[in-house]
Formats: structure tokens, C-alpha cells, sequence
């Protein structure tokens, strides 16, 4: 089929119930006609979009189009300093049905401030290893809480004014956010839902994020999400930086979470004014604003730039595991790294334990038991984890400080110490992840006090653990 045959969204007007489910790397042609708007899938004219990161993705041929649908360039979100290496410019346009002086008024109207706080400044140092139950997402019938105001800050590290730092972040809602959108002046959201889809609206477009899945709204984009069930996820937030994959190192050109698997929304748009106005929230040095605006935020025709959001499916990681003997480190599973401005050193790292082979050979196969220079912080989005297979749970998390001594419970190492190592299948079913950091997190009185899902008794997990040192049964031939 040729490429203007192809008709996808925003060629008519489209109304908010409208799903749309495929993604793909927009790049807009003008028909032969010059009156209409026609985007197409790029890549190969794939119908899976593929994307590198932040390369320049087109929705429009600027002066045709605006002329042509009576638009106007509504917006410019930039995101570098003027002076910047090109590779790492990132800027994003976008087309709108409205005239800009509407985005004056916006940029005018007094906010308030709206509850709930992000209560990043309220930070204890005082814990050193922590666990927490899943976290309870609270009952459609007693009290409707949509995203905004079931996000919660659970530990942080940083400054959120000097744009350097990060934030965990729990979210415990049940309704949809309606006629609500909601933005981060502070950082980039990488969100990890654990229970419900989520259905997000962008400027760019619509995501439908499912567990196992994650995706990242970068720093300034608005959004909306609706949801279909009580739902709980996770989100790493942060400041200064922005999320990008690993270097690859002696791996080479393939592996770990390949460019070819992360997708952006198709250009959609909504005309429409909501009775009472649309609300935008604005997350700012971790408090909260409103404002009130006419139109839909969602109105955005065509855009093109390299500064989007995206998703990817976490069963698309290609694993790397050891196949003689020992560990690998866990860096082989770093889907996404915000680097710091040291080589090698990052602000965050998002790391996952897939489903995989272990095969390793005269080798204790679980985490092994370990010290490091990190901030860990772990949660679980289905199954159980290797390491603990109980008191771990879905929903739940845990926070091991750098330097403190964490590992397998004594449950696991007992199981391990006396398998047969023939190859096996390791987290079938399973998804656990880890937010880990160079900075040392501390915990919020949210998540030390006010959640009530602090596990009191997770020390206890290692308790029964025994010495089976026996200098005298060493096998000299070094058999299993």
C-alpha cells in the first residue's frame, strides 16, 4: 500500500472515548489536494512504531499546514539551554486549534494551591532497611481519589531546586480524572503500573499502559488518566536529567531493552469546552497548583519534534545472564539509566528481574548477599520474588540504604544451598524491579507513619539463618 492511502487519526475530529491503541512514529504528509492533515506510520511504514531516542519525529510540513487547516504553532516546549551539544537538543511543537493569546491568559491565571502536598521536604534518614505491605488503594465506595490525589512520596534524595535529585512516588486511585490534567515542573515521571490499566492522555497523543509495561512523561507534558478498576503503581521521578538507555559496552549493538521496542502515541486531538472549565494542576518544587482553562488541554492537531513520551512492554528485554559460573552484576538488566554528570554514575537507574535460564555452574543462583555504594529501593508487580519468596508482595516495597547488608531470606538461602544445579527456569510469572540510586534516599512521614503498610517485622526474615561453615569437608576436587 503507498504511503498516502494510509489514513490514521486526526483527520477527523475525534471524541475522548475514542481508544486508540496503535503507536507508531508519526511522520505527516499533505495530500495531493493540500487540505488535509494525513499521518502515517514511519520505520518501514511498520505498523508497530519504532523508536530510537530522541530522534525528530514530523507531524506536519509547517507552512502548508497551518495554513491549510487554519492553524496556529501553539506552543513550543523547550527543554536545553541555548547552548547545547546537537545530540542533545530535545523541543517539541505543537500545532493547536486556539490563538495564542489563550496561552497568554494561561500563562497569567493565578494558581492556588491544591491538596494534596507532595510531602518531599518532610524527609527521615532515620531507616536504614525497610519493607512495606502493598500498599491499600482505597475502596471506590468510600471515597473516589483520582491520580492526582492518590499520589503519594515514599522516599527521595537530592534537591528538587538545584534540578538534581529524585522521588519515589506511590499512586492509590480509583476514579478517573475527568476534566483534570496534571503536569511535573520538577522532573520526568517513569510510571510502573502494578494493578489496572491506565488509559493517558497527552498533547501527543493517547497511551493505554497495561502492567508489566512502563512508560515516561517527560518533565513539562501534560496529561490525564483514566482508569477502569482500583489501581496501585509505582513512579521514579527525576530532576535535572532525563531517562535514556544504558551504553552497551562489550555487549554490543543488541541487547537489554532494545530502541526498536519503544513506542510513542499517534497524534490525537480533541475540540471540546467543558461546563466549569478544565482544571491543570502543576507540580511545582513538590506542591501543587491549580488553574482553571476554557478548552480541553488535548487540543493539539500535529506536532513534531524529539521531546515525546513513550511506553514499552518489559517482556520485549532481551536477558543477558551468566551460562558458566557466578554473577553478572545487575546493570545487565538496566532498561533505563538518568545519568549523572560523572562517567558512570547515575542519578537513577530502573532495572528489572525478567524471566530467564539460570545456569550457572559451583554457584549460590539467587541474589547473592551484598553491600554496595546504591540506594535500592524494590517493588513487585506480580509473582514472587527469587530472593524472598514470602513477605515480598505484590504492590509492596522495600528500601535497602547504601552500604547496609541485604540478601536472600533464610527460606531461600536454605533452598539454594541444596539444589541440584541443573539448568532451570528463574521469575516465571514474576516481575520484579528496582529504582536504584547513587544518592542516599530517605523515607517521607508518608511512608514511615501515615500509610500504615510499614512491615515492623521484616528483620525477622533473616533471623533463622545459620553458619554451615565446615573447614573440615572442603571437596578438594571442587564437585557439586
Amino acid at each position: 500500500m503507498s504511503v498516502p492511502q494510509r489514513i490514521l487519526a486526526a483527520q477527523v475530529p475525534c471524541q475522548k472515548d475514542r481508544i486508540i491503541l496503535k503507536f507508531a512514529l508519526t511522520i505527516c504528509m499533505l495530500s495531493s489536494s493540500q487540505d488535509q492533515l494525513s499521518l502515517v506510520h514511519g520505520a518501514a511504514i511498520k505498523e508497530a512504531g519504532y523508536i530510537g531516542f530522541y530522534l525528530r519525529f514530523l507531524t506536519s510540513l509547517l507552512n502548508p499546514l497551518t495554513k491549510a487547516m487554519s492553524l496556529t504553532t501553539g506552543m513550543k516546549l523547550i527543554l536545553t539551554l541555548t547552548r547545547c551539544f546537537l545530540h542533545s537538543g530535545h523541543q517539541i511543537y505543537f500545532f493547536s486549534r486556539i490563538s495564542p493569546a489563550h496561552f497568554q491568559c494561561c500563562a497569567h491565571t493565578c494558581w492556588d494551591r491544591c491538596a494534596p502536598e507532595l510531602d518531599h521536604a518532610s524527609l527521615d534518614t532515620s531507616s536504614i532497611k525497610l519493607r512495606w505491605k502493598p500498599f491499600e488503594i482505597p475502596k471506590t465506595s468510600q471515597k473516589k481519589v483520582d491520580f492526582v490525589n492518590g499520589l503519594h512520596t515514599l522516599c527521595g534524595a537530592g534537591d528538587i531546586r538545584s534540578n538534581n535529585g529524585l522521588a519515589v512516588h506511590i499512586f492509590l486511585c480509583n476514579t478517573s480524572m475527568g476534566n483534570r490534567c496534571f503536569y511535573s515542573s520538577d522532573g520526568d515521571f517513569l510510571i510502573v503500573p502494578q494493578k489496572g490499566k491506565l488509559l493517558i492522555y497527552t498533547e501527543f497523543g493517547k497511551m493505554l499502559v497495561q502492567p508489566n509495561e512502563i512508560c515516561v512523561i517527560q518533565r513539562g507534558m501534560r496529561f490525564s488518566i483514566d482508569v477502569f478498576e482500583e489501581t496501585r503503581g509505582y513512579i521514579l521521578e527525576v530532576y535535572g536529567v532525563h531517562f535514556e538507555l544504558p551504553d552497551l559496552g562489550p555487549i554490543g549493538a543488541n541487547g537489554l531493552a532494545n530502541p526498536r521496542d519503544f513506542l510513542i502515541p499517534v497524534a490525537w486531538y480533541e475540540d471540546h469546552q467543558a461546563p466549569g472549565g478544565y482544571t491543570v494542576i502543576n507540580k511545582y518544587q513538590g506542591k501543587m497548583f491549580a488553574a482553571k482553562q476554557d478548552v480541553s488541554p488535548f487540543n493539539v492537531v500535529a506536532w513534531h519534534g524529539n521531546y515525546t513520551p513513550y511506553k514499552y512492554n518489559l517482556e520485549n528485554f532481551m536477558v543477558i545472564n551468566s551460562v558458566a559460573f557466578d554473577h553478572a552484576d545487575p546493570s545487565i538488566f538496566t532498561v533505563l539509566t538518568a545519568k549523572s554528570v560523572r562517567p558512570g554514575v547515575a542519578i537513577a537507574d530502573f532495572v528489572i528481574f525478567p524471566p530467564r535460564w539460570g545456569v550457572a555452574d559451583k554457584t549460590f543462583r539467587p541474589p547473592y548477599y551484598h553491600r554496595n555504594c546504591m540506594s535500592e529501593f524494590m517493588g513487585l508487580i506480580k509473582g514472587h520474588y527469587e530472593a524472598k519468596q514470602g513477605g515480598f508482595l505484590p504492590g509492596g516495597g522495600s528500601l535497602h540504604s547504601p552500604m547496609t547488608p541485604h540478601g536472600p531470606d533464610a527460606d531461600c538461602f536454605e533452598k539454594a544451598s541444596k539444589a541440584k544445579l541443573a539448568p532451570e527456569r528463574i521469575a516465571d510469572g514474576t516481575m520484579a524491579f528496582m529504582f536504584e540510586s547513587s544518592l542516599s534516599m530517605a523515607v517521607t512521614k508518608w511512608g514511615l507513619k501515615t500509610s500504615n503498610c510499614l512491615d515492623e517485622n521484616y528483620y525477622k526474615c533473616w533471623e533463622p539463618l545459620k553458619s554451615h561453615f565446615t573447614p573440615n569437608s572442603r571437596n578438594p576436587a571442587g564437585t557439586n
